[in-house]
C-alpha cells in the first residue's frame, strides 16, 4: 500500500499511514518521505518501536550524515546512547529521574525555549527524528511553529528589510538566557555559527525565517536593535495560527525540518515522571543525486 499523509494543521504537519520505518530501505518510499517533508515540514509516524541502532540506520538512509556534536555531548559528556544519537530524556544512567538541581536538568531547560536544533553549528541541522521510548502519564507535549507560513505572512516592507541579513547562533547564549553558566573551557568548545536570517529551502523553493533561541545577534547591527528584531520576529512566528502541539504517544516517531520550523518542549513534572526520547539530527549538507 502506498504511503499517504493526512494533514494535522492548515499550514503544515501530517500524519503518515501505517508503515514500519525499520524495514524501509527502498528509494521510492524514502523519496516519498522526503517529498512529504518538503510539503509538510513535520511528519508524524505512529507505532515505531525503534532500537538505537535501527533509528540511527534509518536516519542515515533517509538523509545522510548524522550530527555527532550535540551541546550535551560537547559540554556535559557522552550521553547514554553514544555518538550519533541525542538523549532527550530526564533520567540518569540508572533510569532514575534527575533531581531538581541536577546540572543536566538545568542545561536541558533550554529545550522549553523556541529553538532550532543545531543552528549553532556549521553546517547546521536539517532533519531531526525523535523517537518516544517512554511516555509519561501526563501531558509532556512538543510545539512546532511553521517558519515558512510565518515568512509568507510578513509585509513586503519587512521581507525587504530582512533580505541579506545574517545572524550569529550560539548555544552558550541560549543557556545564558536562563542563567546557566559555562566554565571558560566549556565556552571555548561552543563557538557558534553564522546563518542567513531568511533561507530558501531546496526542492520546495519556499522562503523561511531561520530563528531560534540560539540566535544571539544580527551581524553588523547594534546588538540591542538586532535582539529586539529577533524577539519581534519570534513573537510573530509563534502566533497560534502558525503552531501545532504534538501530544506524544508511546513509540511515536516525529521527523521535522529544522530549516522550516522551530519547536519547544512544554513543561511537566519532570522530577517525578520519566520521559525518554531519543533524537537523531542530520546535517544540512549537499545531498547526492539519489536524494
Amino acid at each position: 500500500m502506498a504511503l499517504v499523509f493526512r494533514k494535522l494543521h492548515p499550514h503544515f504537519v501530517a500524519e503518515a499511514s501505517e508503515i514500519d520505518l525499520r524495514q524501509v530501505d527502498d528509494q521510492p518510499t524514502l523519496s516519498r518521505i522526503r517529498a512529504g517533508m518538503d510539503e509538510h515540514a513535520v511528519l508524524v509516524f505512529r507505532h515505531q518501536p525503534f532500537t538505537n541502532d535501527e533509528q540511527l540506520a534509518f536516519a542515515q538512509r533517509l538523509d545522510g550524515k548524522v550530527n555527532v556534536k550535540s551541546a550535551s555531548t560537547i559540554v556535559l559528556g557522552q550521553n547514554r546512547y553514544g555518538s550519533g544519537l541525542s538523549d532527550v530524556s530526564n533520567v540518569n544512567e540508572k533510569g532514575e529521574t534527575w533531581g531538581a538541581n541536577d546540572r543536566r536538568r538545568m542545561s536541558r531547560m533550554t529545550n522549553r525555549l523556541w529553538h532550532t536544533d543545531a543552528s549553532f553549528l556549521d553546517p547546521p541541522g536539517r532533519y531531526s527524528m525523535l523517537s518516544a521510548r517512554t511516555v509519561p502519564p501526563v501531558n509532556a507535549d512538543t510545539e512546532f511553529a511553521d517558519m515558512r507560513a510565518a515568512y509568507d505572512a510578513l509585509s513586503d516592507e519587512m521581507k525587504k528589510k530582512l533580505e541579506g541579513l545574517r545572524v550569529h547562533h550560539s548555544i552558550a547564549h541560549t543557556k545564558h538566557i536562563l542563567g546557566f553558566e559555562f566554565s571558560d573551557d566549556e565556552k571555548d568548545k561552543l563557538q557558534g555559527a553564522d546563518h542567513a536570517l531568511v533561507r530558501t529551502i531546496p526542492r520546495s523553493n519556499r522562503r523561511s525565517l531561520y530563528l531560534a533561541a540560539h540566535a544571539s545577534h544580527i551581524l553588523d547591527w547594534p546588538v540591542p536593535e538586532g535582539r529586539v528584531m529577533l524577539l519581534d520576529l519570534t513573537e510573530h512566528a509563534t502566533k497560534p495560527q502558525f503552531v501545532y502541539c504534538h501530544e506524544w504517544r508511546q513509540d511515536d516517531f516525529v521527523i521535522w525540518d529544522n530549516r522550516a520550523t522551530m519547536h519547544r518542549g512544554r513543561p511537566y513534572d519532570d522530577t517525578k515522571y520519566r520521559r525518554e526520547l531519543v533524537r537523531a539530527t542530520t546535517l544540512d549538507i549537499e545531498q547526492p543525486a539519489a536524494f
